[in-house]
């Protein structure tokens, strides 16, 4: 699948196709609208060490780090946490590919614990923040070092207990490892700070009195950025359905690019963000009432089509009958997109 990757040379993020093999992790470069034949790099896994979470950008929380034998770092960044976790789970089920009791110790722990489907981290953060309900911010004193407006980590398990998002200490944990992991909440002072270094995830976040966290600046900039107002908020705040990497052709230069595509509902809009831009505000989208969407056939390149394209296309047509030509990975994600948008138009 798609994925942007940090390149080495110059540190700019270039999205790339990945392949994994049970022994190396390849990636190649998209030309036209198709992929080249030969790989532009491999990450050979033999000897990594993988980090996921990634915490070392601020405005990247889904990166997943390897750390090759020979100390070289490589970044890639995914679209959800989902697919995040499913990709480290999997690459690093190909590194431990000869120790079959670790790859099932990963799984069991991938599956000990499910968010409910009825609650997100962003309601969660929401309730957090609340004035009268949400959890007490207080001054702290750690090493000398004095900081505002900051909460201890038995302080949130607490709150997520009393408020009913978890029922027990352990899934409180676990719940409030994933608010560190999506760069909701951060460490600050010795304890908590020295704490995401631990190899074991359950030790990450720690239920203790003098662990000490905050609110994360990126999620009070969310919250309450002025340039979010030049942004149609309404369109925006629809529920995600869907998000992904796929392969859109230009309107002006007829050039195919990667693009993170993110569907919403209520209202139904489709948006696209570029994968290698530093801020996540997107770059095109349009409203999904009145489109219409198919897939094209891949015997021949339709007429408006340019370039030499891979295939497992499909077209949405807006009610202002502009024509927008994507790609997808396989026949099977180009059936789950279509499937995902028609209900919307």
């Amino acid at each position: 699948g798609f994925l942007p990757l940090q390149g080495h040379v110059v540190r700019n993020w270039k999205v790339r196709w990945f392949v994994l093999l049970q022994d190396k992790l390849l990636y190649y470069k998209i030309e036209g609208g198709k992929k080249e034949p030969s790989p532009k790099g491999r990450i050979l896994l033999d000897g990594c060490t993988i980090t996921c979470p990634c915490l070392e950008y601020e405005n990247r929380p889904l990166l997943i780090k390897l750390k090759t034998k020979t100390n070289t770092d490589y970044f890639l960044e995914c679209c959800s946490r989902e697919e995040r976790d499913s990709w480290a789970l999997d690459i690093t089920g190909a590194i431990h590919a000869g120790h079959p009791v670790q790859v099932q110790e990963l799984h069991r722990m991938k599956n000990s614990f499910k968010l409910l489907e009825n609650i997100s981290l962003h309601n969660i953060v929401e309730r957090m923040y609340d004035s009268s309900t949400g959890i007490k911010l207080t001054r702290n004193l750690d090493q000398g070092n004095r900081y505002k407006e900051t909460f201890t980590g038995s302080a949130l398990v607490d709150w997520l207990i009393s408020n009913s998002f978890a029922v027990s200490r352990f899934e409180a944990v676990t719940l409030a490892s994933m608010l560190m992991d999506e760069n909701f909440i951060r460490p600050v002072g010795v304890r908590s700070t020295e704490a995401m270094r631990s190899s074991d995830p359950s030790e990450k976040f720690l239920d203790d009195s003098t662990a000490l966290y905050m609110f994360a600046e990126s999620s009070k900039k969310n919250s309450s950025s002025k340039e979010e107002v030049h942004f149609n908020i309404s369109e925006l705040s629809g529920t995600i359905v869907k998000q992904g990497f796929l392969v859109k052709q230009g309107h002006k230069r007829k050039n195919w690019k990667v693009r993170k595509f993110v569907l919403r509902a209520d209202p139904a809009f489709l948006h696209y963000y570029d994968p290698t831009k530093e801020d996540n505000k997107p770059v095109g989208g349009f409203s999904l009432r009145g489109c219409l969407v198919s897939a094209l056939e891949d015997n021949g390149v339709p007429a408006g089509v340019k370039g030499n394209v891979q295939g497992n296309l499909f077209k949405i047509i807006t009610k202002n009958d502009i024509h927008y030509y994507i790609q997808a990975s396989s026949k099977a994600e180009r059936v789950q997109w279509i499937e995902a948008i028609k209900p919307l138009t």
